[in-house]
């Protein structure tokens, strides 16, 4: 059989490397990994009262299919978290919807927004996911240039330049993966003001909004007016819960422009019937319990970070700005040697070397090209001797 032309384009290069990377491992080459943001794959664990308050929804029989909006405890959670951390304003449980993650908000809003041919504006670089879902509903993202080297901001005068009568909405991933920036508050008031100025919608990813380290967000939410706003978060990455699966869905639209938008978002969400439940009440828990492990995880983190920085900028012929959020540092490849191009070099890397990456161009073609991702979830003596393989890599064409 062969397989529906949809599915030709998708590709996923954070998963496609661990692909690569497991057969090595079956050849039983030792492996140091820096590519899936996982927390929970290192030294991260899930707080406890979080997992004690899934075992207690599981122990009373809360298996059942829940609202396929998402539990009303947590979509008020959320609604509570929003507006007091992000500045969403009036937001209610109705504004909601509880997704299997960020992927699955992701699949329900390109569904509800795009129609084949439309294009929607995405960072370059950027999360895959946005460029490979587009394209599974046959949209075409067209990616905007943020400057590598001025800590990888937005240009707002490339994304004006692209904006036509096909564009459906702005993506903005702030904080950035995978570049780890922090965009500023002057430039998202100008995406803000861009946005109004032709009526199109924004798409805001915040999963990473209290993983910051020097530079604090300012949330979408608080700085727009008029201009209709689909907002993507969930809890992997702030409450150590990757596996969970849960995220959410959220809208601002004071004028209802998108309404309609929304509405088909909640008729899939429907198809589907229900996010895991007992889950959910864990993520009840993760939003009103105890907030204590969100320092300690930014402090180990920032520690890790500020390693890897210094370690990549003493290599020759790696440069890297100074991520100021998540966990993720978007090195520059100076000096390809031998190699054509940045996927060649991490694969290079993972067999010669055994330092599992990502390369850049997965992330976008063009603004992601000669550049590699790295996470640094890894304990300070992983980092440093990852460190050391790549420099000893380097050496070998220098």
């Amino acid at each position: 059989m062969i397989p529906a032309p949809r599915v030709d384009q998708i590709h996923y290069a954070i998963r496609e490397i661990s692909a690569e990377a497991r057969k090595l491992v079956e050849k039983g080459k030792d492996l140091i990994w820096l590519n899936i943001g996982d927390p929970n794959k290192y030294d991260f664990e899930t707080p406890k009262n979080i997992v004690d308050a899934f075992i207690k929804a599981a122990q009373e029989n809360k298996s059942y299919y829940s609202e396929s909006q998402g539990i009303t405890e947590l979509r008020e959670a959320i609604a509570r978290k929003e507006q007091e951390i992000n500045g969403a304003k009036n937001l209610t449980k109705e504004d909601i919807q509880v997704t299997a993650g960020i992927s699955e908000g992701i699949m329900f809003l390109f569904a509800a927004l795009l129609n084949p041919g439309e294009e929607i504006l995405v960072p370059g670089p950027t999360y895959p996911s946005y460029i490979a879902i587009s394209k599974f509903y046959h949209a075409k993202p067209v990616t905007y240039q943020t400057f590598g080297d001025k800590n990888w901001q937005p240009n707002v005068e490339d994304m004006r330049k692209k904006i036509n009568e096909k564009t459906q909405a702005i993506l903005v991933i702030n904080p950035n993966n995978p570049t780890g920036a922090v965009y500023r508050e002057k430039t998202l008031k100008k995406i803000v003001d861009l946005a109004g100025e032709y009526d199109i919608p924004i798409i805001a990813d915040e999963i990473y909004d209290r993983l910051t380290f020097d530079q604090k967000i300012v949330g979408m939410p608080s700085i727009t007016k008029d201009v209709p706003l689909f907002m993507l978060n969930g809890f992997s990455k702030v409450y150590l819960m990757p596996g969970w699966r849960v995220g959410y869905l959220y809208t601002q639209d004071p004028e209802g422009k998108t309404k309609d938008i929304f509405n088909s978002v909640l008729k899939l969400g429907r198809l589907r019937l229900c996010v895991n439940t007992p889950a959910q009440f864990g993520c009840v828990e993760a939003l009103t319990g105890s907030q204590e492990h969100i320092k300690a995880t930014v402090d180990k983190l920032r520690t890790r970070r500020d390693l890897i920085y210094d370690r990549l900028n003493e290599i020759p012929g790696i440069s890297s700005q100074k991520p100021e959020a998540a966990f993720y540092i978007f090195p520059r490849i100076e000096d390809l040697g031998k190699y054509q191009d940045d996927k060649e070099f991490i694969l290079a890397l993972l067999k010669e070397e055994g330092v599992v990456g990502v390369y850049g161009s997965g992330f976008d073609e063009e603004f992601g090209a000669n550049h590699f991702r790295l996470v640094f979830l890894s304990q300070e003596e992983v980092i440093d001797e990852a460190m050391d393989r790549l420099a000893n890599f380097m050496k070998k064409f220098s």
